[in-house]
């Protein structure tokens, strides 16, 4: 591709629809070359979002900027941006490669200029055999790859990916999010992806900027936002997370500190975080791959093993704990030996667990 990659900036954009609001103002910026995820439940703005970037809905605040030019009136056609849905949105009485032509037609680009670029696009996507076949003979990735084709042939300044694996099975869809990102960065094409899939948005952002309720609550790297999560909401809508409350009783170190658990009197955790003060109550997050699985020690969190499942790389406990109703999970590599029913001990080290923003 010959055009640079180029950033964009949502500014302070709102949007509602009736009395509601579904997106709240917003400012958001998306470097070059960078891979952005949108991540969040149904209804939480992600879609409203895209739709916005791409021309089909206009904000009620706010502009958007492609490499600091104001589009924010400018039909879709006119925003240089590449679209990929997950319905992939292909022509099926046209071949492989009229459909990749189909965008460079429309702008008068001559048959020949056309046809070497959709076959150099084809070439790219690994599917230059495939130039004359019809859609319908096609399986699933394939047609994925040709819709990817299709919105970069005409060298868009921004690429903009709406479920796009959302229609394939989970083997070839994990597949297919290495392929994409493969794409991608050899594009190096600034990219916005819009997902309900946690582990597709980890897979294959730069950064995720987790949505809820027409805000984002958080935005960073996949590992800052998985490992640290600001809020109860990320921390349990990015992955498991098993949440804790206590109050803060002493520091064992530089910023580690001792913390009296309020889910059994005498039970006591750890956790690594600057600016604490004796007495505070805080709220914690640990991962199930951090939470550690021992016989029953005094200042162990004590719970029973309701059930154990073998997921192929890990196995799955759910620890129940006297007085609490929902359940406790913890992964290990191995399987333990703890019957049903049970009893543990449960630890993290100090690093293994975030203090949440969220009122304890």
């Amino acid at each position: 591709m010959n055009r640079p990659p180029a950033p964009l900036r949502l500014d302070n954009i709102s949007k509602s629809f009736g009395k509601t609001l579904v997106l709240k103002p917003l400012q958001l910026d998306v470097a070059e070359g960078e891979m952005l995820a949108l991540l969040g439940p149904s209804g939480c703005g992600k879609t409203t979002t895209l739709r916005v970037i791409a021309g089909f809905e206009t904000p009620d605040t706010g502009r958007v900027l492609i490499a600091g030019r104001d589009v924010t009136r400018l039909p879709p056609n006119k925003r240089s941006l590449g679209m990929v849905f997950q319905s992939y949105s292909l022509f099926p009485h046209m071949s492989v490669g009229e459909n990749v032509a189909f965008g460079l037609k429309m702008r008068g680009v001559g048959t020949a200029e056309r046809t070497k670029q959709a076959r150099a696009m084809l070439q790219m996507v690994r599917l230059d055999q495939f130039e004359g076949r019809q859609i319908q003979q096609l399986s699933g990735g394939q047609q994925q790859r040709v819709a990817l084709a299709r919105a970069l042939a005409t060298e868009p300044a921004v690429l903009l990916l709406d479920e796009p694996l959302g229609a394939l099975d989970k083997s070839l869809r994990e597949r297919m999010q290495f392929e994409l990102r493969e794409l991608q960065r050899k594009f190096s094409i600034t990219t916005i992806l819009v997902t309900h899939d946690q582990e597709e948005a980890l897979t294959m952002s730069d950064r995720i900027a987790v949505m809820n309720a027409g805000d984002v609550v958080q935005i960073g790297p996949p590992t800052e936002v998985y490992e640290r999560p600001r809020s109860r909401f990320v921390s349990e809508f990015l992955g498991t997370a098993n949440i804790f409350t206590g109050t803060v009783q002493h520091q064992a170190g530089p910023d580690e500190w001792s913390v009296a658990l309020s889910v059994q009197p005498g039970t006591q955790g750890m956790v690594q975080q600057p600016g604490l003060a004796t007495g505070q109550t805080i709220t914690l997050a640990v991962r199930p791959e951090r939470l550690e699985i021992g016989p029953p020690a005094p200042g162990r969190v004590h719970a029973t093993v309701r059930d154990v499942v073998f997921r192929g790389a890990y196995f799955a406990y759910e620890l129940m704990v006297d007085g609490q109703e929902a359940p406790l999970f913890a992964y290990a590599q191995t399987r333990q030996d703890i019957a049903a029913n049970g009893a543990v001990g449960l630890g993290w080290h100090a690093a293994n667990a975030t203090v949440l923003g969220d009122p304890a």
